[in-house]
């Protein structure tokens, strides 16, 4: 693929909105053509960034030619089939997180890409991060040691969407999102612990989710609020690992915790990150300073600036710099430690990961 990359945007809404203009910085990348069904915005968006063509229906983007990938950027449970039909017809697709309504839709994604020969990324800015990267670097090069534990934690004190005053009531109808706090904030830390500990095969799931917090009750039923604002989880792992997890929207506490992952050698706090060891018989606590290395990095590491951000590496791929990073086997993984945490909850009980990849049903939308 030449340095020019042709992308088609499939939904202008607040995250769509977001990617033009992360793409707008990386030289090279040109808006052919974006679709949303809401025809006044789509043409206010296309006129604001003088993009070429501009359509209600997607369908018309990916019988566009000119086009190389396709960024879709509609609500969860819309993903899939949208996503599926851009692979279909013969495009690469990067896909806003989480990767879709359900393990089901997730894995017929990831298995659309390999039919078809065609690139999926998913959306996983955390992975990206100069914590993240260095975190990496200190697994990789085995200073953990033999790694046992981690844990994934995201915090808002009140930051449910619609209800706590932003965004669209779409994001807490569970018809559209399929879920609430796992789905569009664990994923981030869900995912960024498993990539440090190599995306191992979620074995048992263990998990409740709650919606405990007063709101305000005109947005709440206006919304048909049907999602969780916290989500709690405990996952074997393959490979020995135990994985905790806990992700709020609202809760009466502070954020004063943090992602970790702890190691025979040693143990990291991710952010801010953050390295705990010993020397001899003394224990000591480090400050990991991230940018000195990242400054080196950039300046010594052959295309190190094809992970600068997920855009950035995601057109570095398209343009056959640096291999595609695996975020789409990642993110179905989270999806389907996720899913899982839900059966739980709906059972009250422990559930086997190769009992809900069977039976996963399909949560997308007609589109």
């Amino acid at each position: 693929m030449s340095d020019r990359i042709r992308i088609g945007v499939i939904g202008v809404g607040i995250i769509g909105k977001q990617h033009i203009e992360g793409y707008a910085r990386i030289p090279g990348v040109e808006i052919v053509a974006i679709a949303d069904i809401d025809e006044p915005e789509a043409k206010r968006v296309g006129a604001a960034h003088k993009i070429k063509h501009v359509y209600t229906d997607y369908h018309d983007v990916l019988r566009t030619d000119e086009i190389d990938a396709v960024d879709v950027c509609l609500h969860n449970n819309l993903h899939a089939p949208v996503t599926i039909a851009a692979l279909e017809a013969g495009k690469h697709v990067y896909c806003e997180k989480p990767m879709a309504g359900s393990c089901f839709d997730a894995k017929a994604m990831v298995d659309a890409s390999a039919r078809t020969g065609k690139m999926l990324s998913i959306q996983l800015a955390t992975l990206f991060s100069k914590e993240h990267k260095a975190a990496k670097h200190l697994v990789e090069e085995g200073h953990l040691g033999r790694i046992y534990a981690a844990r994934a934690f995201g915090f808002r004190r009140r930051g449910r969407p619609f209800v706590d005053g932003y965004a669209t009531p779409e994001f807490v109808m569970k018809s559209v999102a399929a879920g609430g706090a796992l789905f569009d904030m664990g994923v981030y830390h869900i995912a960024e612990v498993l990539d440090l500990l190599g995306n191992p095969k979620p074995l048992t799931i263990t998990g409740a989710t709650y919606q405990e917090i007063d709101m305000y009750e005109e947005p709440a039923k206006s919304a048909g609020y049907s999602v969780e604002e916290i989500g709690i989880g405990h996952v074997r792992l393959e490979g020995g690992i135990t994985f905790s997890i806990e992700e709020t929207w609202a809760v009466h506490y502070d954020g004063s915790e943090s992602c970790k992952i702890l190691g025979s050698k040693a143990g990291l706090k991710l952010h801010p990150l953050t390295y705990y060891s010993k020397v001899g018989d003394l224990e000591f606590s480090a400050a990991v300073d991230v940018d000195g290395p990242d400054y080196r990095w950039h300046r010594w590491v052959k295309d190190y600036d094809a992970y600068d951000g997920t855009q950035q590496h995601w057109i570095a791929a398209l343009r056959g710099r640096v291999p595609l990073l695996p975020t789409a086997e990642i993110a179905l993984n989270v999806m389907l430690i996720s899913e899982g945490i839900y059966w739980s909850q709906e059972r009250g009980c422990e559930v086997n990961a190769a009992d809900v990849i069977a039976g996963s049903k399909s949560s997308a939308l007609d589109v």
